[in-house]
């Protein structure tokens, strides 16, 4: 089933998500939803999705981007990578944006690597390293189980913000 996508002003997009301690048939069907939701997203695409954008406390992501897929419960940070992206690479990588602030993007800068402990669907535990992109997938989807959302990162780092209107980009004030 394709679940609504809150948007930003969803209370449960604040709030840190809870631990997920049973692995059952409603976890399984979360999941479910959440893939068939991610799949579904094409304006704008998605390549991540967590739970709490489908109004659901719990520490659980996708990853979905050119074949490249994961689901990820209860991450644990093991190292972040002190390289961060730069400018030159926001001219070459998409400029990050939410599914649940649509149409808006910015250049966020975030760290080159990140290596992660976590829990697949089958609850097996999974020690990661992520790259480039795929890194800063992870990273933008974490800060959604701690309640953070890019818009919070726009700000920190006093970086433009844009909304794309179908065939042009119009820079916005926060």
């Amino acid at each position: 089933m394709i679940r609504k996508i809150v948007d930003i002003n969803s209370p449960v997009l604040r709030k840190k998500a809870n631990p997920v301690k049973v692995f059952d048939k409603k976890i399984d069907s979360l999941i479910h939803d959440m893939k068939e939701t991610l799949k579904a997203q094409d304006d704008p695409e998605g390549v991540g999705l967590a739970a709490p954008q489908v109004g659901k406390s719990l520490q659980i992501f996708l990853m979905n981007h050119e074949g490249f897929e994961r689901v990820v419960i209860n991450p644990k940070l093991i190292k972040l990578g002190k390289a961060k992206t730069t400018v030159e690479d926001t001219k070459k990588d998409p400029l990050e944006g939410c599914l649940s602030l649509p149409h808006y993007y910015g250049p966020v800068t975030r760290s080159k690597r990140i290596k992660i402990k976590y829990l697949n669907e089958k609850g097996k535990l999974i020690e990661e390293e992520f790259k480039g992109f795929l890194a800063h997938i992870v990273q933008h989807e974490i800060d959604h189980l701690n309640g953070t959302i890019f818009i919070d990162r726009i700000l920190e780092q006093n970086a433009p913000l844009f909304k794309f209107n179908g065939d042009e980009w119009e820079e916005v004030e926060l």
